[in-house]
């Protein structure tokens, strides 16, 4: 029974190392916008503390068309709640909601 109860906590501090945050960022392209270059093409980054990250779980047309002269993320930078992890210098998120 020591035993089960020892996993059982083992099991529930594992699954919780990875803590999610949810916060108000800059959301946009990150090589047209904030300057990242790790990727070719476009791809959707956000930046926290001014420090830009590649999105996953999102695509950069996800929201419209990047190139959009007003509202596409290779034209403008535009704010967003995230809720995500940052994994491997990448931000893996699980919603995004643009605010403005």
């Amino acid at each position: 029974m020591k035993k089960l109860i020892v996993l059982s906590l083992l099991i529930l501090a594992s699954c919780s190392n990875k803590k999610e945050i949810k916060q108000v960022a800059e959301i946009s392209c990150g090589q047209c916008q904030f300057d990242l270059d790790s990727k070719n093409g476009c791809d959707l980054a956000m930046r926290i503390d001014d420090k830009a990250y590649f999105v996953e779980g999102f695509e950069i047309d996800d929201f419209g068309d990047a190139h959009d002269e007003k509202t596409g993320f290779c034209e403008v930078i535009r704010i967003g709640e995230i809720t995500g992890q940052i994994e491997n210098n990448k931000f893996v998120a699980s919603s995004l909601k643009l605010i403005d």
